[in-house]
């Protein structure tokens, strides 16, 4: 059996809806390999709000 403690959830939320004056945030939970990937997540998303691709970053 494989191990589970390398992986980690993480919330990516939009960057470029705060520079926006659209009310709400476009957030998303996904996982990552601690071991493999130490440095924080960025991911381009669907922003729903914004209706376009944006880039999401982890917080937290």
């Amino acid at each position: 059996m494989a191990k589970k403690g390398n992986r980690v959830q993480v919330i990516l939320e939009c960057t470029e809806q705060k520079t926006t004056n659209v009310p709400g945030t476009s957030r998303y939970i996904t996982e990552k390999n601690k071991k493999n990937n130490p440095e924080r997540l960025e991911l381009k998303k669907f922003n729903p709000n914004l209706k376009k691709v944006t880039v999401h970053k982890e917080i937290k």
